[in-house]
């Protein structure tokens, strides 16, 4: 099941560029962004984003319990969707090779690349601790929200 409906998900995004709307601090921004997507997604344990600093991941505003600071490229769901630059939708995180473990209760994943002027500005990480928490409407409607972070930037 996805974590959000269709119709939830539109009235997301809207709340999401609404909430950074003339706004331009980015810890602001992914902060509320965080706070949104932790309170308004169904089955989420985690939700934050890391932002790409000096070639690895470095831990930035989320929701949650206590995250992993540093992840290096390629190293867990964060470090591979940051080094494919694509979005990971792992159903069980104990199936995914390399899985970090920063709060033993998640059970699934979903992590977004960001962009800012195309480049890899961070990613989003949603953790559940439901098995296959996530499918692809949530990708689709996590991408869309990606986007609106920087649009007015690009």
């Amino acid at each position: 099941m996805a974590a959000k409906t269709e119709e939830e998900y539109r009235l997301l995004l809207e709340q999401a560029a609404a909430l950074i709307d003339g706004e331009d601090d980015w810890i602001a921004n992914m902060a509320n962004i965080s706070a949104l997507l932790f309170n308004e997604m169904n089955d989420v344990n985690f939700a934050g984003v890391y932002r790409f600093e000096n070639n690895e991941l470095i831990l930035g505003p989320f929701q949650g319990k206590p995250a992993c600071v540093h992840i290096a490229l390629g190293k867990g769901v964060c470090g591979t969707a940051a080094q494919t630059q694509e979005t990971q939708l792992v159903p069980d995180v104990h199936q995914f090779a390399g899985h970090i473990a920063c709060d033993s209760d998640s059970n699934s994943e979903i992590v977004v690349p960001i962009f800012n002027k195309n480049k890899l500005w961070g990613v989003l990480d949603i953790d559940s601790p439901k098995l296959n928490n996530f499918e692809p409407l949530d990708q689709k409607y996590l991408e869309a929200l990606t986007e609106v972070l920087f649009a007015k930037q690009n």
